[in-house]
């Protein structure tokens, strides 16, 4: 019965099986498209435009409005399968009978899939600005074309009337903040950018988030003089501060009338004129509210032509001063000239311990020491006891914060100069990297320089003797200097076998027993 059925090949079957060769080629060139445009961004487009790239301009046109060529892709995809697929199976049936159902279905699984489907969207993958800029010019062609764009808009009307919220629905943005931050961080990983660019990359992006209370100097740091003092009077203060603008005020600081600038007292001390008040040769002040956004503040400082600013609070007193340095030091780091002293913010104490600067910001602690200390309406790790101890805390006065003990050290009055932080349960706090890929980094930076002190090995002996005959030709002022430096890494060396010495045991009630003890 089966043999009966079957028949020879003949020409028309000769004309079926071109057409289908056609039609899974059409479908091949499709999928190639639709893979390498939906992997395409607006911003990869972008790029290759500007690269000036021979038809990054469509494809630009067409990722920035993906649902114009996606339906009609699709349609014509499936169009072809379908047609193929269908020629197929009559072909086979009436060549092989009943039998040629199974020839036909394998036929398409195997043939269809891996040449129309599979093939050119693995090179699509792996090629795909040259499948995108390829396919850009062929695409913008159908969609034009007028059969075509009818049918697939009706389509796309209807499936937006089935899906629920289809006609109010929102595009989310090709790239979001956490996105951009990743991006730099698998770029910096494949060594397409330098760790310290990825660093800056992290500073711009958070830079928008910052406000004026974070950079700002403090009110109790703020340096200020009345209105009724000399002007003579005032050059001395400023100099012996080191400051080239000083805040005036009447009668309190939080009325703050202008700024004297170091050179318009020089100007005035030169001049004979050292006896007349300050209020009479300071300049008028500009405010800001403490929650203002430091990127606005930083242009309208460089549109006004201006480098400090007065931050006042919400019940208009001053809360403290900002520079046009405090701003740039959130992009490029510490900003410390040869007039500054160098007080470091974060300083080891041994046994996963660490004293803290009480002017560190808590994420900034977080981030650095991999602490997971708590947010709320404190800015600072000072800001964080007060909160949470409820009183001015007195010398070596300790809490415990979320699984954190934190000891108030070097008190300034009412005032926290510094915190030891260590951690109680989990993890001891280290200054290393939070993640996997950071650590990474980490890894690959040291090996780098493993290799680079082997390879350079009689350099850097060379480097030692040139630098021993310097140092025999240096003045009694650097030998004084590397004595101070060698009697400041002997006290280092003191207080880490200290530190050691008196590493935390394992309760609590034991550590804060031994607290005068640091």
């Amino acid at each position: 019965m089966i043999l009966a059925t079957t028949r020879s090949f003949t020409g028309a079957d000769g004309a079926l099986l071109v057409a289908v060769f056609l039609l899974v080629s059409v479908s091949a060139v499709l999928s190639l498209a639709e893979t390498g445009l939906t992997r395409t961004s607006r911003a990869r487009a972008k790029s290759l435009e500007d690269a000036g790239q021979r038809g990054a301009r469509s494809l630009r046109r067409l990722v920035e409005e993906p649902e114009t060529f996606l339906a009609p892709i699709l349609l014509l995809v499936l169009l072809c399968q379908l047609v193929a697929a269908t020629l197929v199976g009559v072909m086979a049936s009436q060549l092989f009978g009943a039998i040629g159902v199974a020839v036909a279905t394998a036929f398409e699984v195997v043939v269809i899939f891996v040449f129309s489907e599979a093939v050119p969207k693995q090179w699509a993958v792996r090629h795909s600005d040259r499948a995108a800029i390829l396919a850009a010019p062929l695409v913008t062609a159908l969609v034009r074309f007028p059969p075509t764009r009818a049918v697939s808009g009706a389509l796309i009307g209807l499936a937006r009337l089935i899906t629920p919220g289809g006609r109010n629905a929102r595009t989310a943005p090709d790239i979001t903040e956490s996105e951009l931050l990743a991006f730099a961080d698998v770029a910096a990983q494949d060594e397409a950018i330098e760790g310290n660019e990825r660093a800056l990359i992290h500073s711009i992006i958070e830079f928008g988030d910052t406000i004026v209370r974070e950079v700002m100097v403090p009110r109790p740091d703020v340096v200020a003089v009345e209105d009724c003092v000399e002007a003579g009077a005032v050059l001395e203060r400023a100099i012996e501060a080191g400051y080239s603008r000083i805040p005036v005020f009447n009668q309190s600081l939080d009325d703050v009338i202008g700024i004297a600038f170091t050179k318009d007292l020089i100007r005035a001390v030169r001049s004979g004129k050292e006896h007349r008040r300050v209020s009479e040769v300071c300049r008028p002040a500009n405010y800001v509210p403490e929650t203002k956004r430091v990127a606005p503040l930083m242009r309208e400082m460089q549109a006004g032509q201006f480098h400090l600013a007065v931050v006042i609070d919400e019940y208009g007193g001053t809360a403290g001063v900002v520079t046009l340095e405090d701003l740039i030091e959130e992009l490029v780091g510490e900003i410390v000239d040869e007039f500054d002293v160098d007080e470091p913010l974060v300083e080891p104490l041994g046994g996963g311990q660490f004293r803290v600067s009480s002017k560190m910001a808590v994420d900034e602690v977080n981030e650095l020491l991999g602490a997971d200390l708590p947010a709320g309406d404190w800015d600072t790790i000072g800001g964080l006891v007060l909160a949470i101890i409820g009183h001015v805390p007195s010398e070596g006065e300790s809490i415990e914060v979320d699984g954190h003990l934190l000891v108030a050290e070097k008190l300034q009055g009412r005032r926290i100069g510094s915190v030891r932080l260590l951690r109680v349960e989990g993890p001891p706090l280290h200054t290393g990297p939070r993640n996997p890929d950071e650590e990474w980094l980490a890894e690959r930076a040291h090996r780098a320089a493993d290799r680079a002190e082997r390879s350079g090995d009689s350099g850097v002996r060379g480097d030692s003797a040139d630098r021993g005959d310097r140092g025999d030709r240096g003045d009694r002022g650097d030998r004084a200097g590397s004595d101070d430096r060698d009697d400041r890494g002997d006290r280092d060396r003191d207080d880490r076998e200290e530190s050691r010495e008196l590493s935390p045991r394992s309760d609590v009630a034991e550590r804060a027993e031994g607290e005068s003890r640091w």
